[in-house]
Formats: structure tokens, sequence, C-alpha cells
């Protein structure tokens, strides 16, 4: 709601920037509104599209209907119009808008008529402004045309009104989604003016119209609707933009509102007005429900007017609440003030005097316990059954008829019977009542209601016929008789009737508990799967076993839908159960048997949601023909998929927050080699250049020293280029793991000679020192390796340690490895940087006169040497300042003997 998006430090609101952010890549949508037929909406519409077309913006009209109307048929001049797609129903055929040719067509934007409209059966959509969300969804911007009275939320205003109820309309959600709204305002005089003349209806209709619908007091009414809806979305998006770009202004947050929702009659009409009521307030509101036992026994016409009820409530943006309870008033009162609400809507009480003075009255209790909340009491009741309809079809609980309880509720009389013979000879016949109430309590505990009732009248016709004179007759003589065969009967069917409903609650109780068992238990499952399999095969099961269905779990992959785990297995889905999931998945809205849309398919597809997104979709199917779900199972299956769908978002959070830190890595990475390509690439390219420009342009009048010099200048940084180069060429190689070492059998010391002669020119400035024992064991290892490394170690100290300080190599054996050892008398390694110093592209941070580095070295070093199965670490000296690098290669199980040739062959 827009309250909730209040922000007191005068930076822009998250939501209202999210909801900019999600209008991003959808397309435009303008609502031309108009408070009757006949304001000129199309006219509008189409001469706002042909401003369009002049700016040289691409339109097409999906379908327009001009009724007739010569000034409306001279627009479509000049416009491309998309073919209507025709569709054959009941003989008859039918045209309808082509939604698959507009999206074929992608035009900039498309016109299209009588938003409400509701498709012929048979297409995709049950309602065309599905068909223009669809159309929003490709990034198409759509210009459409509404009248006040297909508003959702205003269809019991409107009927109250006109004394006519529109059957066509559309969810209050198309508007607060409009990006811009256009009233077309017409007076009621000049509307009436313009029925006269036949530019609305044909005149015998528009006479009829006239003195029905179009009466001067309706018009003005509706207008007002009109208008002040309008002014509700315009208010909504002046906050939204204060909040985007953070205006301070004066924003209420504390109303919020609450509908109380139950069985009876007039609860739709109670549902609109709360979510009118929390639009002027632009408040929060949640419709409750308070179960209570009493509710148990309702019917199947009031669960089904409750479940429709709930339906509307979501489908308006109420948070639906449901709620335990015994005392109905006392329970919402406790909730509303627990909950800050500041708003009750309740029915006028329904039930006759008697009823109140005895039960009590909902609504005269709520008033007077309320205390500082307010209450509405709404009077007005549908004239109508006008149920929003669903979106999956429920299937109907079918309980068999079975003949076994009433035989097993006849052997409980015929044993009750029995024994009241036995003590008919020592007790008087009043006290034989007990027995065969005895049976009739039996089978009410045991069966329920319909057996003990039927044991209550077998019992009553037993103790009449065997024990009440006249016996065995069906003739009663005696008044005390008769008073007592009418006491166990009215005793007999109130005991039945109270044993029975503590059976059913019983039941209840038991189902609700070993529900929430598996919830729980499914629940744990959950939080302890680790991988994405896990959590979609307990899920598969856990669906399967309570709902007795199959199951298939399909998840979002490249772009598509697929299936990713199911119960029993299964991988294969017919074309159209592919398209009822991917509709699924794209719209956020059930799919296939049992819904609206594409319900020729075999299963019935649901999205799984997070408060976030849609995670994926589940599919349900099983032998039965007609709908899959009661209405019990739909609530389990939404609890259920409720957890699922948290579980799956929190596994692919973790694998996104991954990939985010891989993500992150690679830009560190490829921002370190793009620094270091445009400084070392660089850096030797300018010398190169310069210095060959030099001898290029005055060689003969340089003296033989300088061109020396110069010349010497474009052989060195020629050499640092192409160890630049190397280096790369090595580093992706060791990344690739295209790493393949040459291993042979070599001494160290002559390693190290010659990757000291290869690097006496980056430590001519330095004295080395030495002390490689020449009695080392011999090592297997790729001698151009071993010496690159040592060669970067050797690099790496010549650059941070300072010019005449010594570069010390020494080696010795230690438990079965031979370590060598490079040190300098640089600064040494920070303390933070010692973990890291072997990073890719990572540099300490050096001195001005320490020329730069590529990053590549060490990690190099490292690279070859662990490919080679040895460490190496990198520490401070204890000594003196510098650092210490330590390489440790195992030594050879065995070494080959001598006059062996030492290749690798050889070992």
């Amino acid at each position: 709601m827009p309250d909730d998006r209040t922000n007191l430090e005068n930076r822009p609101s998250p939501d209202a920037l999210l909801e900019h952010a999600e209008r991003e890549g959808r397309g435009r949508l303008r609502l031309f509104l108009g408070a009757a037929p006949g304001v000129g909406k199309t006219y509008e519409m189409l001469m706002a599209g042909r401003a369009r077309l002049a700016d040289g913006i691409d339109v097409v009209i999906g379908v327009v209907e001009t009724h007739g109307r010569k000034e409306t048929q001279a627009l479509l001049d000049g416009y491309e119009v998309i073919p209507r797609r025709e569709v054959e129903y009941r003989g008859r055929t039918l045209d309808e808008m082509d939604i698959d040719a507009i999206l074929k067509r992608r035009p900039q934007l498309v016109l299209v008529d009588e938003l409400a409209h509701t498709n012929a059966p048979g297409s995709r959509h049950p309602k065309r402004y599905l068909d223009v969300q669809e159309i929003l969804a490709q990034g198409i911007d759509v210009y459409t045309t509404l009248n006040i009275q297909h508003v959702e939320s205003l269809n019991d205003v409107v009927a109250q009104i006109t004394r006519v109820r529109v059957r066509e309309t559309v969810p209050d959600s198309i508007i607060d989604k409009a990006d811009d709204i256009e009233v077309i305002d017409l007076t009621p005089n000049d509307l009436i003016k313009r029925l006269h003349e036949g530019k609305v209806y044909f005149p015998q209709t528009a006479q009829r119209a006239i003195e029905n619908y179009f009466s001067p007091g309706n018009l003005t009414a509706l207008r007002e609707l009109a208008l002040r809806r309008t002014a509700q979305r315009v208010d909504e998006q002046l906050l939204s933009h204060m909040q985007s770009h953070a205006i301070p202004g004066p924003w209420a947050a504390g109303e919020r509102v609450l509908v109380c929702v139950d069985q009876r009659p007039g609860g739709a009409a109670r549902i609109r007005y709360a979510r009118r009521l929390a639009d002027r307030l632009r408040a929060p509101w949640t419709a409750l429900h308070v179960d209570t036992p009493r509710l148990a026994g309702m019917s199947e016409e009031d669960k089904d007017r409750l479940a429709a009820n709930l339906r509307l409530a979501e489908q308006l943006g109420a948070e639906v609440s449901t709620i335990p309870g015994q005392n109905v008033a006392q329970d919402i009162v406790r909730h509303a003030t627990a909950n800050n609400f500041t708003h009750i809507v309740i029915g006028r009480p329904t039930r006759s005097r008697w009823r109140e003075l005895i039960e009590g009255s909902l609504t005269y209790d709520l008033i007077r316990n309320a205390g500082d909340i307010s209450v509405h009491v709404i009077s007005r009741t549908e004239r109508d059954t006008d149920a929003a309809s669903t979106r999956v079809k429920a299937a109907a609980e079918q309980r068999p008829f079975q003949v076994w309880p009433y035989l097993v509720t006849t052997v409980f009389v015929a044993g009750a019977l029995a024994a009241s013979s036995v003590l008919d000879q020592f007790f008087d016949v009043r006290n034989l009542a007990s027995v065969l109430l005895l049976a009739v309590l039996t089978s009410a505990v045991t069966f329920g209601l319909w057996p003990a009732l039927y044991a209550c009248f077998l019992s009553a016709l037993a103790f009449n016929f065997f024990f009440l004179e006249p016996r065995y007759t069906l003739t009663i003589r005696d008044p005390e008789s008769i008073v007592a065969f009418a006491a166990f009967l009215v005793v007999a069917v109130i005991a039945s009737n109270l044993t029975a409903r503590v059976q059913r609650q019983a039941a209840a109780a038991r189902a609700r508990a070993r529900a929430t068992e598996d919830i729980y238990s499914f629940s744990k499952k959950l939080a302890g799967a680790g991988t994405l399999d896990d959590v979609l095969w307990a899920t598969a099961f856990q669906i399967a076993s309570m709902l007795k269905v199959r199951v298939v779990l399909l998840l979002p992959e490249n772009g598509t839908i697929t299936v990713k785990a199911g119960y029993p297995p299964d991988d294969t889905l017919a074309e159209a159960d592919i398209a009822a999931a991917r509709w699924a998945w794209e719209h956020d809205r059930p799919a296939g048997r049992g819904a609206d849309t594409l319900p020729g398919a075999k299963r019935l597809y649901l999205p799984l949601r997070t408060g976030r997104t849609a995670v994926g979709v589940v599919g349900l199917d099983n032998d039965k023909q007609g709908p899959l779900l009661t209405p019990e199972q739909q609530r389990l299956l939404d609890a259920l998929a409720d957890q699922a769908a948290v579980a799956i978002e929190r596994i692919q959070l973790v694998a996104d927050v991954d990939r985010a830190k891989l993500a992150a890595e690679a830009d560190r990475l490829r921002s370190a080699l793009l620094t270091s390509i445009s400084h070392d690439l660089k850096t030797p390219l300018a010398a190169i250049m310069g210095a060959a420009g030099t001898l290029r342009e005055f060689a003969p009048a340089l003296p033989e020293k300088d061109r020396a010099d110069l010349l010497a200048t474009v052989l060195n940084e020629s050499e640092r280029l192409n160890r630049f180069i190397a280096n790369l060429l090595d580093m992706t190689k060791i990344e690739s793991g295209a790493m393949e070492p040459n291993y042979a059998f070599h001494y160290v010391g002559d390693i190290v000679g010659s990757a000291l002669n290869r690097a006496s020119k980056i430590t001519g400035e330095h004295r080395i020192e030495t002390d490689i024992p020449p009695d080392l064991p011999m090592l297997r290892l790729d001698p151009v390796l071993f010496e690159q490394a040592l060669f970067n170690l050797l690099d790496n100290a010549a650059k941070y340690a300072p010019p005449g300080s010594i570069i010390r190599l020494q080696g010795w054996v230690d438990n079965g490895s031979v370590i060598l050892q490079v040190m300098d008398e640089g600064p040494g390694i920070p303390p933070d940087d010692v973990e890291r110093i072997f990073d890719t592209f990572y540099r300490v941070r050096k001195r001005d006169q320490v020329r730069a580095g590529t990053g590549l070295g060490l990690s190099i070093s490292r690279g070859f040497i662990e490919a080679m199965g040895g460490m190496i670490s990198a520490a401070n000296r204890t000594d003196r300042p510098g650092a210490i690098f330590t390489i440790r290669m195992p030594v050879p199980a065995e070494l080959p003997a001598l006059g062996t040739p030492l290749t690798d062959d050889a070992a």
C-alpha cells in the first residue's frame, strides 16, 4: 500500500523505486475511462492514436467496436487493422482479437476497445483484460477503453444506482497499474441528447435506455464514481512520485481497515466497501474470518459462499486471515486491537428479534466492545448471486453411501434389545430406555449423525414394540407410556446430535493435527535440505502423498520452464501441458485442468510463489475426471507450496550469492588485468618507441655511448614486454587447467644456477648469495617451469629489496622434502597481505622508486610449483627486515640408478 512506503529520511523510497523499476520493460497502459456508454471513449482513443501516428509511432488496431457510428468509423482510415481471429461456438462464428498476430507484428502501440469484454469459449484467456496484460508484458504500449460500471469494487454500487448488475468486470488492479487515465466526461444532458440523435444506440433501444439506465440522476452518480476513482489513482501516482524523488509531504500512515468475512449473504458487498474505504484512506486492509466450532456443520452452499468471499478479498488486494475462536465479537475486537486496526466493517444483523435475544447480536456486541475503533455497518446485500468466478475449479467432496454402518448400527440396537429383554425381568420399563440409548450413543460416536438417527428411530420402534403395553404392537395405550416414548425419542435425537457433533469436531481436530504434523515434518525436511534436488524431491513426495495426486515440478532454465522432479518420476509432458506450464510461469497464474486458461491440459499447473517472485511451477493430476482438488486440499496445497517456494528461493539465493562472489572476483581480475595491460604493456612500448624514434632521427649526431644506451633500452624493455606476455600466457594455462609438466629428474642446484644467470640483469644491483648443498637429492620436476618459478621469485626480490642488499638462496632436506628458500632484505610483507600475496593480479603497495609489476609473478610461481606436486609459502624474516619465500618439493621414493637416462620415461 502507498502508506507503507513512507520514508522519514528525505531519501527516495525503496518501494517506490522498485515499483518504478518493475514498470521498466513493460508496455505503458493508457486507460480511457467513461461514466457510461456513448461518452466518446473510443473516439478519443482513436484521436489519441492518430496523434501518435503523426509523431511517427507504429500504431495498429487490435480491436475497435464502432457500433455503426459514422464519425468513429471515419477515424479508422489510415490505421493498420490486425485481422480478427474467428472462433466457432455453438454453430456461430465469433470474431475475437488475435493476440498472437499482434505479438508477431510487435507494433509500438496497439488500440484495444472494450477492456471488460468476455472472450469466446476456446480463446486463450477468458477475459480481454488478460489479453492486454500479456501484450503489456511483451513491452507493447496499449490504449484501451473502460466504463466505470465494469470496475469490480464498484460493481454493487453501480447495481444499487442503476438497478442493473453488470456481469463483465475487471479487477481494480487494472486501474492501479494504468500509467495514464483519461476521463472522457460528458454532461448528462449532452449524453441524453446524443441518445436521442441515435449516436449511441438505435432509436428503439435508445428510448428504452433513457427510461431505465440513462436517467439524469444515474448519469450524475456514475460521473461522480468515475471522477472519484480517477482522483484516487492520480493521488497514488502523485504520492509515488513524491516518494521516489524524496519530496517531503504530509502522509497519513495510521489507518488500517478490517472487514469481517463469514458465510452469510452480503459478504461480497462488505468486501468491496472495505476495499473502497481502504482506497480512500490509503490504508492497508485485512479480511478476517473467525472459525468457530459452530461452523463445522455449514452447508456446502455456505462453504462455497465463504470460500468465494475470501477469494474475492484476496483478488481485491486484502490480506486474508483465519483465526480460531469461540466468541466471534470478542475475537474480532481482540484481533483488531492487537494489530492496530482503526476501522471494522461488519454487516447489519440478519437474525430475528427472538434469535438475537437468545443468541445475541454480533453487530451490537462489536459496537459495544470496539472502544475507539470505528465500526462501519453495511446494510445492503447482493440482490443476485455474484460470487467471483474461481480461478481453479474445486472438486466436490464425494462421500459414497455405505450400507455397513447401518448394518452395524442394527447389530448395536439388537444387542441393546437383547440386554433389555434380560433386564426386563428385574427393572422397570423406563430404565430399559437407557440401555437402548446406549446403542444410539455408540452409533453416534462410531459412525456419525445419520447412523445415529437411524439408531434413534430403530430403538424407539423397538422400545415401543417390545416393552410398552400392549406389547408386540405399535399401539401405545397408557398415557405414561406415551410420555416415556416421546421422552426417549427426544433424548435419543438430542444425544445423537450432540455426540455426532463432538465426533465430527474430534475427527476434524485429528485431521488438522495430522496435517499440521505432516507440514511440520515437511518443513524440517526442507530446512535440512542442502541441495535443490533434495528440496524438489521432498516437495514432490510430500504433495503426492498428502493429496493423493501425481506431481511434477518445473523450474526456469535457459529462458524456458523444464521438468526438474516428479513423483512418481516423470519427465515427459504433452504439448498442451508444456504450454500450460509455460503460461502459468510467465503470468504467475494457474493454468491447465480446472483453470480458466488452457483447461484442455492433462495437469493443473500452479505457480510456486514467494513474497518476492514466482520460483517455479507445480503440476498435478490424477486418474479421476473433472477438477482435482477439494477446497480443503487447495488450502493444504497452498501451505505446502508456500514452504517449498521459500526453500527453493533459499537454495537459489545461496547459489546467487556464490555467483555474485565469482562475478565480483572476475570483475576484480578483469579490472586488474586492464590496469596491468594499460601500464605494464604501454610503459615498455613507450620506452621502445621513444628510443627507436630517437635513433632513427638523431643517430648520426649521437655519441656512440648514447646510441648504445638507447639500444640497451630497446633490448631491456623488449625483454620486459616479453616476460609480461609470457606471464599472461602462463596464467591462462594455469587457470584453464592446461598446464602439463614435462617431468624429468634434475639437480636443484643446476636449475638455480640457470635462473640466476637469466635474472642477472634484474639482480645486477644486488649481491647474490647461494647455499645449495651438492648432495641434495634429485627431484622429479619440469625444469622449465621450476626455473620460471625461481625467476619470478628473484624478480620480486629485486623489485622490493634496495640496491646493494643481499638476495640469498639456500636449500636443505627436511622430512623427505627438499626445501629451497629465496630471502631478501626489503621492507617485508605487510601482515594483512601475507595470505593474499599469491592471488592473481594482487600487488603489495610499493614505494615510488619501486618499479611496477603485473601481480602475476608470484601467482604463476604458486601455480607452477603446485602443478609439480610442491608447495610454496611466504613469510617475513625474523632476524632482519625482508621476505622469505619457501618452496617445498617432495623427494621421489625411488631414484634412477647411475647411468640411467634422467627422463620421464625412466621414471
